[in-house]
């Protein structure tokens, strides 16, 4: 795909304001070249022989043993460096709220997309909504994706900041 096409139809993208979602739920029946990934790129990872796991960071005793703080800072750093993600086990959050999260973060998309056009941008702001984080400042393709970003600390949003479907959890 040319650049100059490429960048056209990454903007059109951008500009519904809808994301990935707004693309499914448009009915499309191909996905767009901006999200073609290169045929090299699509091996299985049992075709290379790589096998990955995702790392497993336990909290347990963290604040009583001085010695599970510094091994677990040094394996979130570590993670952090060669994965980019950890799970997280003995945190203390009970099952239950972290479904109530995931019941939220669905209840967000599952809005109607006049709803979720407020929040979409790409400026900081304490939510956010978007498909892509760099979308447009990448020449990779993009990834089938849409996300949304709340920063809770040092300062956390105000409830007239958050959408009506997250406000209740950001008294957790």
């Amino acid at each position: 795909m040319e650049d100059l096409e490429r960048i056209k139809e990454l903007k059109a993208f951008d500009e519904t304001k809808l994301g990935v979602k707004g693309l499914v739920d448009a009915g499309i029946t191909k996905v767009p070249r901006i999200f073609y990934q290169p045929p090299d790129s699509t091996k299985k990872a049992s075709e290379s022989g790589d096998t990955t796991t995702i790392p497993v960071i336990d909290l347990a005793n963290v604040d009583e043993d001085p010695c599970a703080r510094k091994r677990v800072v040094e394996s979130v750093r570590d993670a952090s460096e060669t994965f980019g993600f950890f799970q997280i086990v003995n945190h203390g959050i009970p099952v239950s709220t972290l479904n109530e999260m995931k019941d939220g973060v669905v209840s967000f998309f599952e809005q109607d997309g006049e709803v979720k056009k407020k929040y979409y941008t790409r400026e900081r702001k304490p939510f956010k909504y978007n498909s892509n984080y760099n979308l447009l400042h990448t020449s990779d393709p993009i990834t089938w994706k849409d996300t949304f970003l709340c920063n809770m600390a040092p300062n956390p949003p105000k409830p007239e900041d958050l959408p009506a479907v997250c406000r209740y959890f950001s008294a957790m």
